[in-house]
């Protein structure tokens, strides 16, 4: 009979899953509860959807690790009210090593409006063209970005930026970026 109670809850994590994160439109509440708990009352069925949503939200939006996920499941059961089982908890620990990667990408790509950097490649080259003498042979940086459009739809549509850097803002450029680091740094630690 556990390892029954056990389908189910993967079922059901599986199911939260799909409509939440997934965009699974054809998966609803109540297809959970006649697929999976038929014989509990709707009360009580609200009552578990709650309580696993909950704490399935708690592990995505902590983006847990497999040692946080250890530590934050022993402390649900060894929970008198409203904790989990050893079972349960083994079941999450399959449900989340399946899906971290998935429902993570998904939760990043729901939350993001604006367009993403994809890649940076870049170049440097010689002048051999240009309107004053001293001018031919210098070299300059090209640098192309291509960029994600992060708009909310589903087709990401790549636009490409390219510009050119003589070696003066090259130079200020990476001093800007080192500061930039430094600034990270100090506040990380």
């Amino acid at each position: 009979m556990a390892d029954q109670e056990s389908r189910n809850l993967l079922g059901l994590l599986n199911g939260v899953a799909k409509y939440t994160y997934y965009g699974d439109n054809e998966v609803t509440n109540e297809f959970l509860k006649e697929e999976l708990y038929p014989n509990i009352s709707e009360d009580e069925f609200q009552k578990l959807l709650m309580k696993h949503t909950g704490l399935l939200k708690s592990i995505i939006s902590a983006d847990m690790d497999y040692n946080q996920l250890a530590a934050f499941l022993s402390s649900h059961t060894k929970k008198r009210e409203g904790g989990i089982t050893e079972e349960q908890a083994a079941v999450y620990s399959k449900f989340w090593k399946n899906h971290k990667v998935k429902i993570h990408d998904s939760v990043i790509s729901q939350s993001t409006w604006n367009s993403t950097l994809k890649s940076v490649s870049w170049r440097i080259d010689l002048k051999t063209q240009a309107r004053h003498i001293d001018q031919l042979h210098t070299p300059s940086a090209i640098v192309e970005l291509q960029l994600t459009n992060g708009n909310g739809c589903d087709k990401k549509e790549a636009d490409v930026v390219r510009f050119e850097m003589d070696e003066e803002k090259l130079t200020n450029m990476i001093s800007s970026l080192e500061e930039i680091e430094k600034q990270i740094s100090s506040h990380c630690q």
